[in-house]
């Protein structure tokens, strides 16, 4: 496969399948790639939500520009991570082309990029696609409508429930519950999507002036559509992560002993490169610092125990003990996406089930906050700081650090906000300052 055009060099490519199995021609590549180039620090980029390898390789190619100039002296390996997951096209990425991201503002009916990357993302169930499709395409319907289109969308995800990788799913877990199918596809579909058009509805009246109409219960399909294949999503990023990217860190670790790993990764790609702590193998230190960018998923993944029930525990508890430096979690207010979907999404799928007794209030502020809306969470000695701060001194040696990046990641139009809002030279050298790359 040819190098594609991108901004830095060495920079290599490692694709992964659903399963978290690698390429094995470009891992070779890279294994023999980082030894003859006298690589001392390896840059590994994992994208979030994405449709296609060109759309990844533009945010990589972007991310990575100004590294160059920051690091002048440093010996710098670039890695892009291709996994498949796919991003609806009516969400806006800030300075990305009409191409990548269709337009500000969405519209109920799927446009053919998404259907196109939905026929790519559940090979053999073109026809499910194309009749949501259609039921999206038509007038306002009755809610009895509402719960055939509901059925259409469990069965375009079929295998989001318990399986042979279900705990790839979760963020939390607590001892003795078994994980099952997220209550989204359990609960009555009407209800569901009205749940999904109010919060939207709340987005796009940022003044507060909110009609006193109910929000039409449709006016939410879609985004049960969406947050049904994000599930997906986040159960597939923690398997490539465990099953792929960490295995791969472990061979190169063996293939060239002295090169220093940073993992940076965004929306579901945090998660990815979070779980690839989990599948390192045993006394594998190359991992200097991992680097989280708006970050979609729990902020007590990593806590040692949830806040009201000493049952429970992040999924990746103690996990940052395998980095041989700082785990850095980049958030911002301004992500609606994980701000007021994702902890209204998270409680309809009940992720965090152990911390149902906290009170109404704080279930949406509180028990299903993601890492890039307020970082991490529970984990005793986190430290915290602004992006200013943070670039004005080094890193703390070790353990979590939240870093508020308000001051650059901020623009981004609904339903997503700033979630995308990522390519900045200031968020480059937050990798080059944890990493201690010089």
């Amino acid at each position: 496969m040819a190098v594609p055009d991108i901004s830095v060099a060495p920079y290599w490519e490692l694709t992964f399948d659903a399963d978290g199995d690698v390429d094995g021609a470009e891992r070779d590549r890279l294994l023999a790639g980082v030894e003859r180039r006298e690589v001392r620090d390896l840059i590994v980029f994992a994208h979030g939500w994405n449709n296609d390898r060109s759309g990844a390789t533009r945010l990589y190619s972007s991310f990575f520009a100004p590294v160059p100039r920051l690091a002048p002296a440093a010996r710098i390996g670039y890695v892009g991570v291709v996994w498949p997951s796919m991003r609806f096209c009516d969400e806006p990425i800030p300075d990305f082309p009409r191409s990548t991201a269709a337009g500000p503002v969405p519209s109920a009916a799927l446009d053919k990029d998404t259907r196109k990357a939905l026929r790519d993302t559940f090979p053999g169930r073109a026809a499910v696609v194309d009749a949501l499709a259609r039921m999206l395409d038509g007038p306002a319907r009755e809610p009895a409508a509402l719960e055939e289109f509901g059925r259409l969308v469990r069965r375009l995800v079929e295998g989001v429930s318990p399986g042979p990788w279900a705990r790839f799913a979760a963020d939390t877990v607590t001892e003795g519950v078994p994980q099952r199918e997220p209550a989204m596809f359990a609960r009555p579909a009407a209800e569901v999507c009205a749940e999904f058009a109010g919060a939207l509805a709340g987005l796009g009246d940022p003044g507060g002036q909110r009609s006193f109409t109910l929000p039409n219960p449709w006016d939410g399909a879609k985004e049960l559509l969406r947050q049904a294949t994000y599930y997906t999503m986040k159960r597939r990023a923690g398997t490539v992560g465990e099953r792929g990217l960490g295995p791969v860190v472990g061979r190169l670790a063996q293939a060239a002993p002295g090169v220093r790993v940073h993992l940076v990764g965004h929306s579901f790609g945090g998660r990815l490169v979070s779980f690839a702590l989990s599948g390192l193998p045993e006394g594998v230190r190359t991992v200097k610092s991992v680097t989280l960018l708006q970050g979609a998923f729990s902020h007590y993944a990593f806590a040692p125990r949830l806040p009201g029930d000493p049952r429970a525990g992040g999924v990746l508890r103690g996990r940052e003990r395998r980095v041989d430096g700082p785990l850095v979690c980049c958030y911002s207010r301004f992500d609606t996406a994980l701000g007021t979907l994702y902890p209204l999404a998270s409680r309809m799928a009940d992720d965090d089930r152990s911390v149902l007794g906290l009170d109404v209030g704080a279930l949406l502020g509180t028990a299903w906050g993601a890492m890039g809306h307020d970082g991490v969470q529970a984990v005793p000695g986190t430290r915290a700081c602004t992006l200013s701060a943070a670039l004005a001194a080094p890193f703390p040696a070790s353990g979590c650090v939240n870093v508020d990046a308000a001051e650059v990641v901020r623009r981004g139009g609904p339903p997503c906000g700033a979630h995308s809002d990522i390519v900045h030279p200031e968020l480059a050298r937050v990798v080059l300052t944890a990493g201690r790359v010089r």
